[in-house]
C-alpha cells in the first residue's frame, strides 16, 4: 500500500489505507469483516483510482469509546483528512447503508454511489406469502448469549450460502474465509460505539440522491435485502440495478472479475460535470 494511518475522530480513531492515484474512490466494507474484504477489487481499482478503505468502528484496527458517533461523518472524516474533496463511494451491505445516508447527508461528497447488497436506511420489506425469512430471533439470541461459533456459522448460512442454499454451493475456501472474519470479529468483542441512524433515514427520501447511482443485488440473497435493493433502483432518479443470478449476498467475493468490470464500467460513465 502506498499509505496507512489513522484519523482521530469523536471518541476514536479510524485505520486507513490508500492505494493508488486518480479520483478518490471510497470502499465502506460491510459487517462481515474490515478493509480486508476489500482485496479482491484493489488491483483492478487502484490502475484506475486512488482507492481509499478504512476500518469502521467495531472492525479491523479502528478503536473507538462507548460514545454515540455518526457512519456518515466518519466516512466524511477520511475524505477531509486525504485532503478528498469528493469521492466515488462504493458500500457493501451495511457499507452500503452507510454510503447512501452519506449521499443524501453530503451530497458534495459524493460523486457516485455503488450500492453491493446494500440498502436504504429505514425500509421495512412486506415479504410475500410463504417465503421464510433467516432467522433473526435466534441469530440475536446467541448474539446476546455470546455462543459466536454457532452464531458464525448460521451467519454465514444467511449471508455466504445464501439462507436455504446447500452449504457446497459456493467455494469452500471463500466460505472458511468469511465465516473465520465472523468468528474472528466477534471473538475480538471489539467496542462498537453508538451509531446515530439518518433522521430522517434513506427509505423515505430516495428521489433525493443526486449522485449516480448503481444497484447490486444477488438474487439468492435473504429476501428482505433483494426487496429493498429493488426498491432503491425503482426510487433513485435514473438508477442502474444489476442482478446477479444464484449469487448471495456476498457479490464481490462470490463473482470478483465480473464485479470489477461492472464497477469500473459504471464509473468510467459517471458524469462529474454537476
Amino acid at each position: 500500500m502506498a499509505e496507512s494511518g489513522y484519523v482521530d475522530v469523536t471518541g476514536g480513531r479510524l485505520y486507513y489505507e490508500v492505494e493508488g492515484s486518480g479520483h478518490p474512490l471510497l470502499l465502506i466494507h460491510g459487517g462481515l469483516g474490515g478493509l480486508r474484504m476489500w482485496d479482491g477489487q484493489m488491483a483492478a481499482f487502484v490502475e484506475r483510482y486512488r482507492v481509499i478503505r478504512y476500518d469502521t468502528r467495531g472492525f479491523g484496527l479502528t478503536e473507538t469509546d462507548h460514545v454515540p458517533f455518526s457512519n456518515r461523518a466518519d466516512a466524511a472524516a477520511v475524505l477531509q483528512h486525504l485532503d478528498a474533496a469528493s469521492a466515488y463511494v462504493i458500500g457493501q451491505s451495511r457499507g452500503g447503508t452507510i454510503a447512501l445516508d452519506l449521499a443524501l447527508e453530503h451530497p458534495e461528497l459524493v460523486d457516485a454511489v455503488v450500492l453491493v447488497a446494500g440498502g436504504a436506511s429505514g425500509f421495512e420489506a412486506q415479504l410475500p406469502a410463504g417465503v421464510t425469512p433467516p432467522p433473526w430471533d435466534e441469530m440475536e439470541r446467541l448474539y446476546d448469549s455470546k455462543d459466536w461459533e454457532p452464531l458464525a456459522e448460521l451467519e454465514t448460512q444467511v449471508w455466504v450460502d445464501g439462507w436455504g442454499q446447500p452449504t457446497t454451493r459456493i467455494d469452500p475456501e471463500l466460505r472458511r474465509r468469511v465465516h473465520g472474519w465472523i468468528l474472528d470479529n466477534y471473538r475480538a468483542g471489539k467496542e462498537e460505539g453508538e451509531p446515530q441512524p439518518l433522521d430522517p433515514p434513506a427509505a423515505g427520501r430516495l428521489t433525493e440522491v443526486e449522485a449516480p447511482t448503481l444497484v447490486m443485488i444477488g438474487t439468492a440473497d435473504e429476501p428482505a435485502g433483494v426487496l429493498n435493493g429493488r426498491n432503491i433502483a425503482d426510487q433513485v432518479p435514473d438508477a442502474q440495478l444489476i442482478e446477479f443470478p444464484g449469487v448471495a449476498h456476498m457479490i464481490q467475493l462470490e463473482e470478483p472479475e465480473r464485479f470489477n468490470r461492472l464497477v469500473l464500467d459504471f464509473l468510467a460513465g459517471a458524469d462529474l460535470s454537476r
